[in-house]
């Protein structure tokens, strides 16, 4: 752990005092602002999208804009309740209703936002799934949902089996034509226009569900995370104390709309908070990324250490270029945000990041950096207000500061998913003793209550006798050579007789580094200098890439099969 501390960057933020908050906190309080309080009956977008499209002062302000080959669209709240009124009465039209099941298969655009957000007024179940998504992918989430329709463009249509086809009632088209492959496909662009512009929000139960999606096992098959309309509890208040939303701010949450990222921060938060939304629909280039938080004058942006990585990469000198004073807040989550990528960003964007953590399971923000709080580099922070997280050992009991163990919060909280689609049998492993959700993330929390992610549960390494370590520390190491990039430890097994992990390193170097034997020597000097004696890495391998998930998350268990010769899967197609 970094001993370091970066003083706090806000201390006049939404969360003025998190010690204070934390004492006198109660969920209820947040739950008196929306209309349903008291009563058994909600919907999300009675409390968002409909709360600021019936008021005054904001009903005309931006709440969603799209770039795209620059040209821009904006829609009002007003508008976008015209416009998810219009997608709802389609989709009634069409026989849906509250607890049918409608997968949404396209790239960031409005109509994706369109859809989620009629599926919410009506209380029909959305599914959000990448557009780059490979054919079985896509075929493992139909046949697990068993989804009434799909909603996607003429260009992705031919992912969709036969079989699959003729399971589903609809296929609608955004766009036309279609291409013709299925007798099912509706262009629906038409039909969206000649719509009723009212559409009154189905009053739901709390635990109705709301969305669902698909997370990637690491040896069982996809699992279909399910979200109710209660969550809107908890992504109101993280929204507000990670966040820092605020009337005025304008967010930007560089997410494809089918990661939950940016379902949960990039549609529902915003609309909660009656804030604007920014989305930016072309594929990633530093140039055209410093451009959107110049353009539209970004205050908030929520990103990953992937991106800030190929910030890096594309070179010290471009932020320089670009008017980035609007920018006054900056949160990452998806993967380790490492101390070159925390000090690059605050030297080049004149505003440290915040980094957090959360799972497609948790629903919200669980553990963050808060701007009125100082960080430690390298830490995910503490827990939200409301939240209450420990490090377990492996019986389920909690285990006192700076002990390695499981990261687990106490259940329930507003957000905590309601179940897996189909699969109460494992839902059940997520909880221990009865009170905990386990996370199956290893981590530590030290003595003043900031938490450190260590890695996952299956990636922990053997040392000195009965000692545990987490990978990841070992990796911040091999990153502080000159010549490292990037690094990913695993274990190969136990030395015989001894128990101890053998270890192997896996690295990516910098430009203007080749990959020799005198460097791998040069490295591994560096670590038996730098490491405790009862660590040693034994190999150091040098590849083009690490295996990562599509925000940028390691996976060691891709590595791992490999080394055992066994199929790890393609990783590029993975998610969180």
């Amino acid at each position: 752990m970094i001993k370091a501390r970066i003083p706090a960057q806000d201390k006049d933020a939404n969360l003025k005092s998190y010690d204070e908050t934390c004492r006198s906190f109660s969920w209820s309080e947040i739950e008196k602002e929306f209309s349903w309080h008291g009563t058994d009956r909600m919907n999300i977008i009675t409390e968002s999208i409909d709360r600021w499209a019936a008021d005054p002062d904001r009903r005309d302000l931006p709440s969603l804009i799209f770039q795209k080959h620059e040209v821009i669209n904006s829609f009002s709240f007003a508008q976008l309740k015209t416009m998810t009124c219009k997608w709802a009465h389609m989709l009634a039209k069409h026989g849906y209703f509250a607890g049918d099941r409608l997968i949404i298969l396209l790239p960031p655009c409005p109509e994706a936002f369109f859809a989620m957000a009629a599926c919410a007024r009506m209380g029909v179940i959305f599914c959000p799934v990448f557009s780059s998504s490979s054919f079985y992918e896509l075929e493992v989430r139909i046949q697990s949902t068993g989804p009434k329709g799909i909603v996607t463009l003429p260009d992705l249509v031919e992912k969709i089996s036969h079989e699959s086809a003729a399971q589903m009632a609809h296929i609608f088209l955004i766009s036309g034509p279609g291409p013709g492959l299925f007798n099912n496909e509706i262009e629906i662009e038409e039909r969206i226009s000649g719509m009723p512009e009212d559409f009154t929000p189905v009053p739901l139960s709390p635990n109705a569900p709301l969305y669902m999606i698909y997370t990637s096992g690491s040896t069982r098959p996809p699992k279909g995370v399910v979200h109710t309309h209660a969550d809107m509890t908890g992504i109101l208040a993280s929204a507000r104390w990670v966040l820092d939303l605020k009337p005025s701010s304008i967010l930007w949450v560089d997410a494809d709309p089918a990661w939950v990222t940016g379902t949960v921060y990039g549609a529902f938060a915003p609309w909660l908070c009656g804030v604007t939304s920014v989305v930016q629909c072309d594929p990633f280039t530093a140039a055209n990324w410093y451009r959107t938080l110049e353009l539209h004058r970004v205050t908030t942006l929520y990103t990953t250490p992937k991106i800030i990585r190929d910030l890096m990469e594309a070179g010290n000198d471009l932020p320089s270029r670009y008017r980035l004073d609007s920018l006054r807040h900056i949160a990452t989550v998806g993967a380790p945000l490492v101390p070159a990528l925390f000090y690059w960003v605050g030297h080049h964007l004149n505003r440290y990041p915040h980094d957090n953590w959360w799972m497609t399971e948790t629903g919200i923000i669980c553990i963050a950096n808060y701007p009125s709080i100082d960080i430690k580099p390298g830490s995910i922070g503490k827990p939200l207000p409301g939240i209450q997280a420990v490090i377990l050992d492996e019986r389920g009991y909690p285990l006192p500061p700076l002990s390695l163990g499981e990261l687990a919060i106490k259940a329930p909280w507003p957000g905590m998913m309601s179940g897996l689609w189909q699969e109460n049998a494992r839902f059940s492993l997520y909880f221990k003793n009865d009170q905990w959700f386990i996370t199956g993330d290893i981590a530590l929390q030290d003595e003043d209550g900031y938490f450190y992610h260590q890695g996952r549960n299956d990636d922990l390494l053997k040392a000195g006798g009965d000692k545990l370590i987490g990978p990841f520390e070992i990796e911040q190491l091999l990153c502080a050579h000159p010549s490292v990039a990037e690094a990913a430890v695993i274990s190969k097994g136990s030395e015989p007789g001894s128990g101890i992990s053998t270890l192997k390193a896996f690295i990516t170097l910098k430009k203007g580094y080749i990959p020799s034997t005198r460097l791998t020597f040069e490295i591994k000097a560096f670590l038996k200098g730098n490491l405790s004696a009862d660590i040693v890495v034994r190999e150091i391998a040098i590849l083009d890439a690490l295996p990562k998930t599509r925000s940028g998350k390691l996976l060691r268990r891709i590595l791992r099969a490999r080394e055992l010769g066994l199929p790890g899967g393609d990783a590029l197609n993975m998610q969180d």
